[in-house]
């Protein structure tokens, strides 16, 4: 394959692939370099004068995903070099860089990851066929046939694939329909926060870079939305540069590639990927120079703003008057006619969805404090009630409980609208809701962690589940508070963003001419802050901004998209409550289940969590049955090898039937064998002569006798059975004895079994003797027996034993003489001991 890149990818047309990019890195950093002194301008006019938006109900976490892992688990991946599938440890950072490692023991000694994956601009998909579509528009020319066999060949009927329109592809596969679903939560997790927009850290730069990237596009004739705006600078760089040199390329190429179509295919998206990676690494270079070189003036650049910023606003807005005179009337026209018909189907196509969604945070976030407070007055354990807290810390980042509210803002749908005002996907505005669906969730979860730990602290831990229901009430309604302030937000953002490119655009052919003259009447000294293009959009937004609001503000009025109106401000409804925002984040596994804290919020703690390991958001369940070779890097096994998730349980059943019964200790299943096991009962039979045998009923008494053990500890024996028979005498080895029960109890060997037996035999022999030898005084011993035997309730069953405890039961009628074998060794053998005088009773 490598034969293929360098052959298309010679010398000369990597030179030009260089230069190419060095002129789109020399216009963007002019640009760059004017709007860098504009941004810092804005900065110092805000720090100067002041203002900004309401406070927020909800407080904010810092940093919400401090020493957590997101994910990790095993997938199978495509190797293009041997076009194998091998499989992989995957580990998710914090960071949500998508880490591949050999196994998992390579992870756990710190190696170095295989490949590592920055999901910036990439889609996650699930299907081969969805992503043959996309492969067959990214070289005209060469289509597949409807059904046609794809250039790879997944084991698995569950594929999972990240898609770049310009970067390498990377291929996964999984072995269940469960598995492929939390795959692809994960890596759309990962998608969606590696397109979440530059970091707002910087005030200055972030702007600077994102007004430098429009006005580039303009320039081109790009005045719409742009689904490649995500990621690092220098990835968007790149983008910007493979926007015009792919498609050119792609015509000098494609018609040169030989083979199969799935062969031009595979080829394409590896020169694709080559002249990609090429192109990335010259923007990190020159970009990282050109901020360096921007940084640099910032101090000399700051303190002229702040010694001549009077002078700046009065000729900011003397300038900004000549133009709105011009530009007003002209956009107008434009708003009345082409603009304000629509604003109310592109704000009912907004708000539905995301209404839905924001909802669905709400309810996921209730429905999990409503289980923790059944959990908690149902089981009352304080160690439980810890993990299900420590879970909700990280609610919001997880990927699988999020994905219900997710789903709803993927119902927005743009269609009709997109081609009237240039737009060119609805990613860019459901990927935006969706991250601020999140920040909601993190928030109302932060705000209920620090009212309950204030709370249980002033009033303690009695009625905890009380506390959690009125803390849960509160951050409900700063919830509800602030999702309507932060979805209005939304959709006056969104519509500026989807009419102001269309309003430059309609304006330009009439309006674009005519700026040059402005620049006359701007000082020389100001020329670096002040900037025409930048002032004319000013006034282009001013002419919108109104119409947008009052779009927002009537739609706020209608009760179906839960908004508050503007005149509810919830100002100071808590003031103690922003005091606790500083307050470090609470580790509820350390403060209700001691000193461990706990590993995951998924079913396993593969990845971290106990002990010094880094705790994981959620971690995959693991498949059982896979054969041990594959943990390493081995191929992936053959469809056949593949287990099923869910095993029948006729196979269980069939499986244990052919095996035989297990030779495992039991665990007593019922009250009767707990009490047979903590006070033996022992069965034996007395031999009586035939013209006795005809009076003898088997009775029960209450008897208590006091032994001598060998160690000279005196125990009490109570509840001693006589059973007397017709039947010929047996051995004790042929009735069902407690000796069985025992023996599966406390797994006894064959050894202590013999010694049992010889114990009892020989006490069998001493009864027998004794009997022998108190045969005549039976009948006057009878008659004593019966008087007793009138007054004593019989023992049926386990109601008619005392409350003592537990009790087997009783036995009686043993001859005085007899020793009753007892078993009171460690581990339930029997021990001999002195006899215990028990009065037989006979009729």
């Amino acid at each position: 394959m490598g034969d293929v890149v360098s052959s298309h990818l010679d010398e000369n047309r990597r030179e030009m692939i260089t230069g190419r990019t060095r002129r789109v890195m020399r216009d963007f950093g002019d640009l760059y370099e004017q709007q860098y002194a504009v941004a810092l301008f804005n900065v110092v006019r805000f720090e100067i004068e002041g203002g900004g938006g309401g406070q927020s109900q909800l407080l904010h976490r810092k940093d919400p995903l401090a020493g957590r892992n997101i994910f990790s688990g095993n997938l199978f991946q495509y190797l293009e070099e041997n076009r194998k599938w091998r499989n992989r440890f995957v580990s998710v950072p914090s960071g949500y860089t998508i880490n591949l490692y050999e196994s998992k023991s390579a992870h756990d000694r710190g190696l170095h990851s295989k490949v590592s994956i920055d999901c910036a601009g990439y889609k996650a998909l699930t299907s081969m066929e969805e992503y043959m579509e996309l492969i067959n528009d990214s070289l005209p020319g060469v289509k597949a046939k409807a059904g046609g066999v794809p250039f790879i060949k997944c084991p698995t009927n569950f594929p999972l694939i990240l898609w770049h329109p310009y970067a390498r592809h990377h291929h996964f596969c999984v072995m269940t329909e469960k598995e492929q679903k939390k795959w692809h939560a994960v890596l759309q997790d990962c998608v969606r926060h590696s397109n979440n927009g530059l970091s707002e850290e910087d005030p200055v730069q972030t702007p600077a870079f994102t007004d430098s990237v429009r006005l580039y596009r303009q320039a081109q004739g790009h005045y719409g939305t742009w689904d490649l705006m995500c990621g690092a600078p220098p990835q968007i760089l790149a983008n910007l540069v493979m926007e015009t040199l792919q498609p050119e390329l792609r015509d000098v190429i494609g018609p040169r590639l030989k083979g199969k179509m799935q062969q031009r295919q595979r080829n394409w998206m590896l020169i694709s990927g080559a002249v990609y990676k090429q192109v990335l690494s010259q923007t990190n270079r020159q970009y990282a120079a050109l901020v360096e070189a921007s940084e640099a003036e910032r101090a000399p650049l700051d303190a002229r703003l702040r010694t001549d910023m009077d002078q700046l606003i009065t000729s900011k807005e003397h300038v900004c008057s000549k133009i709105r005179a011009l530009v007003l009337p002209k956009a107008d026209q434009v708003l009345r006619t082409n603009v304000q018909p629509y604003i109310s189907s592109i704000l009912d196509a907004l708000m539905e969805p995301t209404s839905r969604g924001f909802s669905e945070v709400r309810d996921v976030f209730f429905k999990e404090l409503v289980d923790i407070s059944k959990n908690s007055l149902n089981r009352g354990s304080k160690e439980e009630v810890g993990e299900q807290l420590e879970r909700l810390s990280m609610l919001a980042f997880h990927p699988m409980k999020m994905q219900s509210c997710y789903e709803k803002m993927e119902q927005l749908n743009l269609e009709g609208l997109q081609q009237r005002f240039d737009v060119s996907s609805p990613s860019v505005f459901i990927s935006r809701a969706q991250i601020l669906m999140r920040q909601q969730m993190d928030n109302a979860v932060y705000t209920f962690e620090q009212l309950l730990q204030q709370s249980l602290k002033d009033q303690g831990e009695e009625d905890i589940c009380k506390t959690i229901h009125k803390c849960q009430d509160r951050v409900i309604k700063k919830y509800d508070y602030d999702s309507s302030t932060v979805r209005k937000k939304f959709f006056r953002e969104a519509l500026l963003q989807i009419i102001i490119p269309y309003m430059l655009q309609q304006l330009a052919p009439s309006c674009t001419p005519e700026l040059p003259r402005f620049k006359e009447m701007i000082f020389e000294d100001f020329s670096r802050f002040l900037l025409v293009e930048n002032l004319y959009e000013e006034v282009v937004l001013q002419s919108v901004t109104k119409d947008t609001m009052m779009a927002v503000k009537e739609a706020a009025v209608q009760r179906k998209h839960n908004l508050y109106r503007d005149s509810m401000v919830l100002t100071n409804s808590d003031p103690n409550l922003h005091l606790l925002e500083d307050t470090p984040q609470v580790d509820w596994a350390t403060n209700f289940g001691g000193d461990e804290a706990v590993g995951s919020m998924g079913s396993s703690t593969e990845g971290g969590g106990i002990g010094r390991r880094r705790r994981q958001v959620v971690s995959m369940i693991q498949l059982e049955g896979l054969p041990l070779p594959y943990e390493s890097c081995l191929e992936v096994p053959g469809v056949e090898l593949i287990p099923e998730e869910d095993i029948p349980e006729s196979k269980d059943e069939e499986a244990e039937e052919e095996l035989g019964p297990s030779e495992d200790p039991k665990s007593p299943d019922s009250v009767d064998e707990i009490r047979d096991l903590i006070n033996p009962m022992l069965e034996v039979e007395l031999p009586e002569s035939e013209e006795k045998q005809a009076d003898v009923v088997s009775g029960t008494e209450m008897t208590t006798g006091t032994i001598t053990m060998e160690d000279g500890v005196q125990e009490q024996v109570t509840h001693v059975t006589t059973i007397v028979e017709d039947n010929p005498r047996r051995s004790v080895r042929d009735k069902s004895s407690p000796q069985t029960i025992l023996r599966e109890l406390m797994g006894s060997q064959k050894e202590r079994v013999t010694e049992e037996e010889a114990a009892i035999q020989k006490a069998i022999e001493e009864m027998e003797l004794a009997v022998q030898d108190e045969d005549g005084e039976q009948p006057a011993e009878a008659s004593t027996a019966e008087s007793d035997n009138d007054s004593q309730p019989q023992a049926t069953d386990c109601g008619s034993r005392n409350d003592s405890g537990f009790q087997s039961p009783t036995n009686e009628g043993l001859n005085e003489s007899e020793s009753e074998p007892i078993k009171n060794g460690p581990n339930g053998e029997a021990k001999m001991a002195d006899a215990v005088p028990v009065e037989p009773m006979f009729m």
